[in-house]
């Protein structure tokens, strides 16, 4: 009995149909986080605070240049807003979550605009030795 190409690619096709339908679904949560609006700007020096008051700079450090070991860099040019406040909220890591009831909304919008306005790194080529 000779068995058509066309029910071995079927299935394949449903496979691939279905992780695509899959991953927008992902990224159609990943845009349910509400992006800052122009009356809620982030406070930079707030930001500061709340990143060591939370203790972020544990894993990610004071620069957010992260580590290999600890946790990933996560500043200067932090990911875009939405996919960082996805991120803190339900992370898929190691990570904690961090709640609306732990970390206010304006609180995330600060932590993201310290973030933003730290310096990039010295050229290597700039640095003396």
């Amino acid at each position: 009995m000779k068995i058509s190409r066309v029910f071995v690619f079927v299935p394949l096709w449903v496979f691939a149909g279905a992780l695509i339908l899959s991953a927008i679904g992902l990224v159609g949560q990943a845009t349910q986080v509400s992006k800052p609006s122009k009356a809620q700007t982030g406070n930079i020096e707030s930001g500061k605070r709340v990143f060591i008051k939370y203790g972020c700079y544990e894993c990610h450090g004071r620069e957010g240049q992260g580590s290999a070991v600890t946790g990933p860099r996560v500043g200067p040019d932090p990911v875009p807003f939405e996919v960082f406040a996805q991120y803190i909220r339900k992370p898929t890591g190691e990570m904690p979550p961090y709640t609306g009831k732990v970390l206010s909304d304006q609180e995330l919008v600060d932590i993201y605009a310290f973030l933003q306005s730290l310096p990039q790194p010295s050229v290597m080529k700039t640095v003396p030795f």
